[in-house]
């Protein structure tokens, strides 16, 4: 009953995300091993639907390390723990706290030893720049210390990158890149405890920077990010992002200026606000206001129109149904239903 209740959830929030996303490239998910431990170290840009898009779509059922304050309530705790989810606690958790994380890290190492896949984000925080962040050595201390109970375990890092063509905006599209896998133990030196970590983050690091847009020149980031914007560059395709970054910092101006408008598409905005217009005013006015950081700005909407849009699909059917025919309120419905789809896949 566990598991069932975990795929139909799953297959619900995947279908969102499918319907959300104009497009979801996957490239890669052959490099995930299926018959060893695993773990996924994605870089972290757009909070919670990190989290979903590789749930739904990494070719194994992951365990997630969670930050710790959303396990406060008694009734969430149950259901997070259904869906795999495991607190990891942080200084701003309280110094006392910390202590709770051997524990944790003890857990992790049992489902490494028993070939499960966990998922935790390296950099240790969310932030909405195109760039890797220098990351935490809190997953070397995991799969350190499971090698150190379990030396021949086969621990296979795989490094994600998630490219969002716009975090912020609707209708989004993202690609995830599946790294290659790197093994732990082939790096790993038990007497050399702070070399082997080095050397693991910047191995994991390097592959990042490579799955994802990297922009290094953090004082410049603003006006590289304006350039690539005028230039209409495919953040999707991350290699030929990090190629143009790096043209720029070469002052060539070999790139394609693609920035133009589409009247078309203005249009096609305004007649799908309209058709939508109670739930485009619900997310402005209600929604949007609570967004505390521009980091959970997509990770809200999804939710909002995952929970609000069949809602508002029922009640356009009663509604017509009521005053003309079910049928009227049927079709018209399912083609508002087409009508949104090829709003969010052409956009």
């Amino acid at each position: 009953m566990k598991n069932l209740g975990y795929n139909l959830l799953k297959y619900w929030v995947k279908g969102g995300l499918y319907c959300y996303f104009g497009k979801v490239k996957i490239s890669g998910k052959e490099n995930v091993p299926k018959d060893k431990p695993v773990l996924f170290l994605p870089n972290h840009q757009s909070a919670l639907i990190d989290v979903l898009l590789l749930a739904v779509d990494c070719n194994r059922k992951p365990w997630f390390l969670t930050r710790s304050d959303v396990f406060k309530k008694p009734t969430l705790k149950k259901f997070f723990h259904n869906l795999q989810m495991i607190p990891i606690y942080r200084i701003r958790d309280g110094r006392e706290s910390l202590k709770n994380n051997d524990a944790i890290f003890e857990q992790c190492a049992e489902l490494l030893e028993g070939k499960e896949a966990i998922l935790m984000f390296p950099e240790a925080n969310h932030n909405i720049k195109r760039r890797v962040r220098p990351l935490s050595k809190g997953f070397t201390r995991i799969v350190f210390g499971t090698l150190n109970r379990s030396p021949e375990l086969d621990i296979q890092l795989v490094p994600v990158g998630l490219n969002y063509k716009d975090s912020q905006s609707f209708p989004d599209q993202i690609a995830i890149n599946f790294g290659k896998p790197i093994s732990v133990k082939e790096l790993y030196d038990k007497n050399d405890i702070r070399s082997s970590t080095s050397i693991v983050k910047e191995a994991v690091s390097k592959s990042l920077k490579t799955l994802t847009t990297h922009i290094e020149d953090e004082e410049n980031y603003e006006k590289i990010i304006s350039r690539l914007n005028a230039f209409g560059v495919d953040y999707l395709k991350s290699t030929e992002v990090n190629k143009a970054v790096e043209e720029m910092g070469m002052q060539k101006t070999t790139i394609e200026d693609k920035s133009k408008k589409n009247v078309f598409a203005i249009l096609f905005k305004h007649l799908f606000t309209l058709l939508n217009l109670p739930l485009v005013l619900g997310w402005r006015n209600w929604v949007k206001p609570m967004v505390w950081e521009p980091e959970f700005t997509g990770t809200l909407r999804f939710g909002y129109s995952l929970l609000a849009s069949p809602v508002y699909y029922l009640l356009v059917f009663t509604i017509l149904a009521l005053v003309f025919t079910p049928l009227t309120g049927l079709c018209a419905v399912l083609g508002l239903v087409v009508f949104n789809w090829l709003y969010v896949k052409l956009s």
